[in-house]
């Protein structure tokens, strides 16, 4: 008797959790394949909110989903640990240890046998080797970094209210995550203000710095005007055309000035993984990014997949790569889940086709804005307030909708609400 097909998914970001997910559901429950997910986290949290957990605006403990129990539900296997190498000729994936954060070893380095690889490792902040940024910077790329911001994030606004100080925070990278998390950090202390000191949200000072000549670059330029008035109005420094040059333990250096800071917080480029450049011999781009043809197949080897942040994908026609999104993940990764099973059987992959539905930015309750995609009886325009706010809602809906039914989507978004009823507004402990 044949064994099934082993399908290996290299990272359980909004990618590779939705694609074995489905393709556990249509080939894991009938043995079809055997399909593994492999994170380094135990957890999956939807990336486009790690800004909220960053700021303690929003329980984390409610919105993940844990992997394990997860793989149980829907026909596919879990394994811990990071991706580390690959071995193309022997069809291996390379992993490391797992350690405790004391660094005791939980579990050796391992090898993993695969048929058909997809890597979904994502992407992080690029430092650009620029000095003393690694070390001194917060980054907000997964749920462990943003959770550890939430901490020291909450010692400071401590240090502040005990000493009659000011906080500074200073965040570079005007994109939405660096927009964004801006936003969240006045709203908390807006909060905060209500459980104790009501001076607790004027003592914040924060400056966001952005390299271009405008805040929000993907966006049109009324929006990228709009947002960084609203920034503006709620008592942020503004600074565009700024090119940061290095980072000490108490600010940034920038054009011969410098900005002081308590925290700070590097959201600027985009790069995969380090150890991807040139892994295995595969076709990769200043980023580390894994290069792929229109069938999401890695340009030197049809056997491994890439999808999501980690690739690069240029359709035919335009002069540059899709952005690294989670829009352009979700599509690639229903894409990948519908055809992959009849490439299984020999069928040819039919080409990836992205359809641009818009973008949407939220900064807080203060303010939303979005554009609407080309398509059908939409020809692209501007939304913003309600409308692009409950716009940005929906998509995360759309996304646990996509991962757990219609029902218990609705049954999770019902304990939210009631869970908004009987707890704080925002993490105090």
């Amino acid at each position: 008797m044949s064994q099934p097909v082993r399908i290996v998914i290299a990272g359980g970001g909004i990618a590779g959790i939705l694609l074995a997910t489905k393709l556990g559901d249509q080939l894991g429950r009938t043995g079809r394949a055997a399909i593994t997910l492999i994170d380094s986290s135990p957890t999956h949290i939807w990336k486009p909110m790690l800004h909220t957990i960053a700021a303690g605006t929003r329980d984390v403990q409610q919105q993940q989903v844990v992997y394990l129990a997860h793989a149980r539900e829907h026909g596919f296997t879990y394994l811990p640990g990071e991706v580390q190498g690959l071995d193309r000729e022997r069809r291996r994936v390379e992993l490391g240890e797992v350690r405790t954060p004391e660094g005791a070893v939980i579990l050796d380095a391992r090898i993993v046998e695969y048929d058909v690889l997809v890597m979904s490792l994502g992407s992080r902040a690029n430092d650009f080797g620029m000095p003393g940024v690694k070390t001194h910077c917060h980054f907000i790329d997964s749920q462990q970094q943003a959770e550890n911001f939430n901490v020291v994030l909450r010692n400071q606004v401590l240090r502040a209210v005990a000493q009659d100080e000011s906080l500074r925070v200073a965040v570079v990278g005007a994109g939405a995550t660096g927009v964004e998390l801006s936003a969240e950090l006045s709203r908390l202390l807006e909060v905060a203000a209500r459980y104790g000191d009501p001076s607790v949200r004027s003592r914040l000072n924060l400056t966001l710095l952005e390299g271009g000549p405008r805040v929000l670059p993907s966006f049109p330029p009324q929006i990228s005007a709009s947002s960084q008035q609203q920034l503006e109005r709620i008592g942020f420094r503004v600074m565009t055309s700024t090119q940061v040059t290095s980072a000490d333990a108490s600010g940034f250096y920038h054009d011969g000035s410098r900005v002081e800071a308590d925290l700070m917080v590097w959201a600027a480029g985009v790069k995969a993984a380090d150890f991807m450049d040139n892994l295995a011999g595969l076709e990769t781009n200043r980023s580390n990014q894994l290069i792929v043809d229109a069938s999401l197949q890695t340009t030197r080897d049809d056997h491994v997949f890439a999808i999501g942040d980690c690739a690069s994908l240029t359709p035919e026609g335009r002069e540059r790569p899709l952005p690294a999104t989670a829009q352009v993940a979700t599509q690639q990764a229903e894409h990948l889940a519908r055809h992959l099973p009849c490439w299984l059987e020999g069928k040819p992959l039919p080409d990836f086709a992205f359809r641009d539905f818009g973008s949407l930015v939220s900064l807080s309750d203060y303010d939303a804005f979005g554009t609407l995609g080309r398509f059908g009886l939409f020809k692209g325009g501007v939304i913003s307030g309600r409308a692009a706010h409950l716009g940005h809602a929906l998509l995360y809906r759309r996304h646990q909708q996509a991962l757990h039914g219609v029902g218990k989507a609705a049954l999770m978004w019902a304990a939210e609400q009631v869970n908004g009823l009987v707890q704080p507004k925002i993490r105090l402990a």
